[in-house]
């Protein structure tokens, strides 16, 4: 059963509203657009290859008819600009629709992706995203972390470039690294976390665990907007 199909089943289950809709979030740089191109199969984000970010807005990516993923600007290009992707990530946490089933309404985005890049130690620009963008307007249990690029994360070595996987130098090292991220952000915002999974969109490694990880966090129930969080 493909993770598309466990989706859908698990949301009929718990009467949420179709589709999913996930907010990615994180510095520039960190892989939003390659993660959605990865697990989409195609390229439906544009990627930016150069210094200059190339997502400046919030744009949706249909994954399937159970989920939607929408990718932000990245932060790190200078407080002005920061502030305005910060105030565009709160805007979309705080958008509301409406149900055609019973009527209601209800936080548009259902939760949050925090896409952290493997080959950075320095957190303190996702912790601040965190912090100051998304713990006010969502649950934390609504948050999952994952770590991009891992064939990065040791500056290119121990990456196998015939199968697109670490070695077990570096898989020892992507775990310590993902042991870290979870013990620093709790100390830092409070918020506990399922450890973080650390994949490559670009290589396509470990997706299915990128899969995994949104189904685990995957909400009991829709999403009730409140004066701050839901």
């Amino acid at each position: 059963m493909s993770y598309f199909t466990q989706l859908d089943t698990a949301m009929r289950q718990r009467g949420l509203l179709f589709p999913l809709d996930v907010l990615l979030v994180g510095a520039t740089g960190s892989g939003k657009s390659s993660t959605i191109n990865a697990l989409a199969k195609a390229p439906v984000a544009d990627v930016g290859s150069g210094v200059d970010p190339h997502t400046q807005q919030i744009s949706g990516y249909a994954m399937s008819d159970s989920l939607r993923f929408h990718d932000s600007a990245g932060l790190g290009d200078g407080k002005a600009a920061d502030q305005r992707h910060r105030l565009a990530i709160q805007r979309s946490l705080e958008e509301t629709c409406t149900s055609t089933q019973g009527g209601g309404e209800y936080g548009f985005i259902d939760m949050v992706v925090v896409i952290l890049e493997g080959g950075i130690r320095d957190l303190g620009t996702s912790v601040t995203l965190l912090e100051t963008a998304v713990l006010p307007y969502i649950a934390p249990e609504r948050v999952a972390v994952m770590i991009n690029q891992a064939d990065m994360a040791m500056k290119g070595r121990h990456w196998d470039r015939i199968t697109h996987s670490p070695d077990h130098t570096l898989a020892d090292f992507l775990s310590q690294k993902a042991a870290s991220v979870q013990a620093r952000i709790a100390e830092s915002t409070g918020l506990s976390i399922a450890r973080p999974v650390c994949y490559s969109a670009e290589y396509h490694y470990n997706l299915e665990a990128v899969m995994a990880h949104v189904l685990a966090h995957l909400p009991r129930h829709r999403r009730r907007v409140q004066s701050q969080s839901a």
